[in-house]
């Protein structure tokens, strides 16, 4: 497949400054071995992509959320399928004190909070070809802490000590829909919205997947303000409430919250499905429930696996505030979230979202999102590999370009250029020297 023809949509958004210069960035990412660094990209491009040509790109202000979009409309996306809006949070280790955004960021790889930088990123989720498409990328900074206000919130915890226990005479009920936003939460809403402009009428996007982390009412409310609906994940605890249905007082506030769920005995009423693998029983439950600590109502599937051999049980809890959905789909598109792990652990391993070493704040952001610009332009690239192997991987799709790379190398060296029949059978032997699979 020729790189020009493939990057040829993005002069819709790029300069031809910048086009040329990805024209040299990206065979030689495709090609290289060892870290992705501006030192080692310079190594491997042709003429025209040195050390200085790369800095530039770097550099540059680039809209990379239009990038990615562009190119995803004219290679990536289906009129028939049904898209998902999916979120998460990556973290990337650093060491030194230098570079923008560094702190220290919960890894779940870890286990523990490590010192690196943090990038939060919304992609695209194909229902149809179970894939996942990054859209939007950026860091995520924590504000340092001003000393006066730790002064003012000990001062504040000091008198509600003293203070009397209980709701105070004549405070009014909060409303839970209006609620004050994080600024992380803020920045998550900013990237939704542009998300959504970005897609405009091409797209028909309806639901917003996050973890479980996002399992709260600031979150719902975050994403119910764009006009999305959630689909996430409760805690496997969590105190959920069927509607009231019994006889109202003649006065007083009106009942909502009827009999607490018991996870250990669920209504049959409310079971859907009852599967048998293994010696494992898996059943599901879809009910609507209520929290006290959620404005709205919510569509709650309860997943329930049991052993029947040691009657071992454990269950995993998933909502969302569209109360018409059914629960397989639900339970499918929370399912399709882990796609984004997989589209993270490429860009760090392939594509240099590990590796740049670049410090100042436009460099830095530059660099994580040419990676999962290299994971959009992967999935481009494999399609017809995988057509006669379906195990063709991202590392056989690079030992392919490097073989290439050689060979070209090579022919240049040559005092007359052979045949273009015998060149054809050198491209297509050489590039399957250190592939795993052979398409």
């Amino acid at each position: 497949m020729d790189m020009i023809v493939v990057l040829q949509c993005l002069g819709q958004c790029l300069d031809q400054t910048a086009v040329r210069q990805l024209h040299c960035i990206v065979p030689a990412m495709l090609a290289m071995t060892g870290r992705v660094t501006m030192l080692g990209l310079s190594r491997w491009t042709e003429t025209g992509g040195s050390y200085r040509t790369i800095q530039r790109f770097y550099h540059r202000l680039i809209n990379w959320s239009q990038i990615h979009w562009i190119f995803i409309r004219h290679h990536l996306l289906d009129q028939d399928d049904t898209m998902l809006i999916g979120g998460d949070e990556t973290v990337v280790t650093k060491a030194g004190h230098k570079t923008y955004g560094l702190g220290r960021f919960f890894s779940s790889l870890y286990g523990k909070p490590v010192p690196g930088l943090a990038f939060f990123g919304l992609f695209l989720i194909s229902v149809k070809h179970r894939h996942a498409y990054p859209v939007t990328m950026e860091q995520v900074v924590k504000q340092k802490a001003d000393p006066t206000e730790k002064k003012s919130i000990s001062s504040a915890k000091k008198k509600a000590k003293k203070a009397k226990t209980g709701r105070p005479r004549g405070s009014r009920n909060k409303n839970r829909r209006e609620v004050e936003l994080s600024p992380y939460l803020l920045q998550i809403q900013q990237m939704l919205k542009t998300l959504l402009a970005l897609g405009g009428l091409d797209l028909n996007l309806v639901y917003c997947v996050l973890d479980g982390a996002f399992g709260h009412n600031y979150a719902l409310q975050m994403v119910r303000q764009c006009s999305l609906h959630l689909i996430s994940k409760l805690r496997h605890d969590a105190a959920l409430y069927f509607p009231y249905e019994g006889p109202q007082n003649k006065y007083g506030p009106r009942k909502k919250y009827g009999q607490k769920l018991d996870y250990a005995h669920l209504p049959k009423q409310y079971l859907k499905v009852t599967t048998l693998e293994k010696r494992v029983q898996t059943d599901i439950y879809q009910m609507v429930m209520g929290h006290k600590r959620l404005a709205d109502p919510l569509n709650v599937v309860i997943i329930v696996k049991t052993n029947l051999n040691t009657q071992a049980r454990a269950h995993v809890v998933l909502f969302s505030s569209d109360l018409n959905l059914a629960f397989d789909l639900l339970i499918d598109y929370y399912c399709l979230r882990f796609q984004l792990e997989f589209n993270f652990r490429d860009a760090k391993q392939f594509w240099g979202l590990e590796d740049f070493m670049n410090i100042n704040q436009r460099p830095v952001y530059n660099a994580a999102n040419l990676a999962m610009f290299m994971v959009n332009l992967s999935q481009v690239l494999l399609r017809p590999f995988r057509q006669s192997c379906p195990t063709f991987s991202v590392n056989d799709l690079k030992a392919y370009f490097r073989g290439r790379k050689y060979v070209t190398e090579t022919l240049k060296l040559l005092p007359q250029m052979p045949e273009p029949i015998f060149i054809e059978q050198i491209y297509a032997n050489i590039p399957q020297i250190g592939r795993i699979n052979a398409a």
